[in-house]
């Protein structure tokens, strides 16, 4: 649980704001405005279907770390490696599908118990005991999704190879195998509070470095734009620092809007759970906003 929070808090948290600030950062003010407006909106939303259904917020909180983990890997192979084998719509969502399964689905079928304990308390947050009802069907449900991740997986697999093959098609059965692996054998706290920092968060710098000669738009707009670099430094500063402090008020709302915010259990569970599930609130609209607001470029653009 320590390695868990000091990853997700400490270490993953700072690359969220980076994320944000990097769509940001080139964008006209109306868009900039449209976004924080969506993205409040979208926040407001995932807390009050929590608090009105909180395994159905379990669900969509899943959903959203699958989500993340999955759209941005199949970017960065994306931006690094290369995508040729994947030819299609179907392939490419079917690699996100398989990415952002290893994050979620495997650790249910590896590691139940650890799951399904902290699920509960995620639920507890709002409703102790609202996640008993579903106890008695959770070894058909693994078993559902071993089996789907599985044939997933092995179609994701075979279908590049079929495509194309070569180098980038290796680099993504590689990897896609790695990630399996490595959440069906690592502890499943340990496993998430390590790849989102180590894994996600440093290979999305990486595909920021692999892009960054890509032009850029009309400069006037940059946030950091100015040629003196003690100018550029003041307002990377301040940026930094408005972004913490929403960061941190968003936090406070949150806090305040959950009956249970550290569940019934002791300190250091209950934070694991209210913190997984704060940071799948701010994640969400992270993904969607930008999907919805720019078709073209989206949240994973990067110039």
């Amino acid at each position: 649980m320590v390695v868990y929070l000091v990853g997700m808090v400490a270490l993953n948290l700072p690359h969220g704001g980076y994320e944000h600030f990097e769509n940001l950062r080139r964008r006209r003010p109306s868009f900039r405005w449209r976004y924080v407006t969506v993205y409040l909106a979208a926040i407001g939303g995932f807390v009050g279907l929590f608090l009105v259904a909180p395994v159905a917020g379990l669900a969509l909180a899943l959903t959203v770390a699958m989500a993340k983990g999955g759209l941005g890997g199949r970017q960065v192979l994306e931006a690094t490696s290369g995508t040729e084998h994947l030819q299609s719509r179907f392939q490419r969502g079917l690699a996100a599908a398989v990415r952002g399964g290893a994050v979620m689905l495997v650790p249910i079928v590896f590691w139940p118990d650890t799951f399904y304990a902290f699920s509960a308390l995620m639920v507890g947050l709002v409703e102790p005991g609202a996640l008993s009802s579903y106890a008695g069907s959770f070894d058909t449900t693994r078993l559902v999704i071993g089996s789907g991740y599985g044939l997933a997986l092995t179609t994701h697999i075979l279908l590049g190879y079929a495509r194309g093959g070569g180098r980038s098609w290796l680099v993504d059965a590689g990897e896609s195998l790695l990630l399996t692996a490595y959440f069906a054998f690592v502890p499943v706290l340990v496993a998430v509070g390590l790849y989102f920092p180590f894994w996600y968060s440093a290979r999305q710098v990486a595909r920021t470095a692999a892009v960054e000669d890509e032009p850029v738009g009309d400069e006037r707009w940059d946030l950091l734009g100015g040629a003196d670099p003690s100018s550029v430094a003041l307002r990377a500063w301040v940026v930094l620092v408005v972004g913490a402090l929403a960061t941190f008020g968003v936090l406070v709302a949150v806090y305040w809007a959950f009956p249970n915010p550290l569940g019934t259990s002791d300190l250091l569970p209950g934070a694991v759970a209210f913190w997984s599930m704060f940071i799948s609130i701010v994640a969400l609209p992270h993904i969607v906003v930008g999907s919805l607001l720019d078709r073209d470029r989206g949240i994973w653009y990067v110039p």
